[in-house]
């Protein structure tokens, strides 16, 4: 534990700020999961949770809690997948 008065309220936000994104992070693996699963299954559900997978990624990215680029790389990957089964 610091002595330092402003590093320990850092630790503070640090950990609040960690679990803001731990949950934002999560929300991202859960839809692509969905759309993963969707894709072995049915050709619409994947394309409506591709819709909602990537405004959780969007989202993510501009909270800055991943990179765009990586957001972008998600989003290509989750529509090579559907478009892979659509055709």
């Amino acid at each position: 534990m610091p002595n330092i008065k402003s590093s320990e309220r850092s630790v503070k936000t640090d950990a609040e700020r960690r679990a803001k994104n731990f949950a934002v992070k999560s929300s991202v693996k859960t839809a692509t999961r969905k759309v993963v699963e969707a894709v072995k299954s049915s050709k619409e559900d994947a394309k409506d949770l591709l819709v909602q997978a990537s405004s959780v990624i969007d989202k993510a990215a501009a909270k800055g809690v991943i990179h765009k680029n990586a957001a972008a790389r998600k989003k290509s990957r989750l529509a090579r997948k559907v478009n892979k089964v659509a055709q």
